[in-house]
């Protein structure tokens, strides 16, 4: 049985670890709304919505899909330079499918299912011109994660030059996106860049608190 809530009768109590997440009350969903910033990601069993912005960071939209049971990650691979490539060991790859896997594991601790997930893919946008593709190499790890690991993606909307605000209801599945004009929004530029700035400092998953 779905978890739910009858809304405006107080916020639903969030999962122990995510306490932190800001969280509040929405008037044109009429709804309540957890915001994710760069190197978070939110899990819930409740009716209710989580949001975040992306330039070239990923986030991946995770549910199982009988039970409602879901969440919204928001991740960029450690990445400098051309010479990328995913392969195992590399700091880029730990750290992806520590950003992938921990979300995962919250889900099916919360009685998810592996084989009901269902997965949809938002962000990667080429948004600075640069030598380094690194929207380029986020999407390309999701996407090879998700194939490896046998789940099942529904939709994506990836790359291009824009920003996105991305809007999820893990309980329903539905997600809305919004492709911004300015990296203004939402001070998304500047976010990003503090972002990999630690990722630069301390790459590699486990040595670095960013969830």
């Amino acid at each position: 049985m779905k978890f739910k809530f009858q809304r405006r009768e107080g916020m639903p109590e969030a999962l122990p670890g995510f306490e932190h997440i800001k969280r509040y009350w929405d008037e044109g969903r009429q709804a309540f709304m957890a915001k994710i910033l760069p190197g978070q990601f939110y899990v819930s069993v409740h009716d209710e919505y989580i949001t975040t912005v992306l330039g070239s960071c990923v986030s991946a939209c995770i549910r199982d899909r009988k039970f409602g049971i879901g969440g919204m990650n928001h991740f960029m691979l450690p990445v400098s330079g051309e010479n990328f490539k995913l392969g195992a060991g590399t700091d880029a790859e730990r750290y992806g499918n520590y950003a992938m896997e921990n979300m995962i594991n919250v889900i099916l601790s919360h009685g998810g299912q592996r084989r009901n997930l269902e997965v949809k893919v938002f962000g990667g946008g080429r948004i600075i011109a640069s030598a380094t593709d690194i929207g380029r190499k986020n999407i390309e790890f999701v996407l090879q994660y998700i194939q490896l690991e046998g789940l099942e993606l529904l939709s994506q909307d990836v790359g291009d030059t824009c920003p996105r605000k991305v809007v999820y209801n893990p309980y329903t599945g539905k997600a809305f996106v919004k492709r911004l004009r300015s990296l203004k929004s939402d001070g998304i530029y500047e976010s990003e860049r503090r972002y990999q700035e630690e990722l630069k400092k301390k790459p590699v998953a486990g040595d670095v608190e960013l969830f």
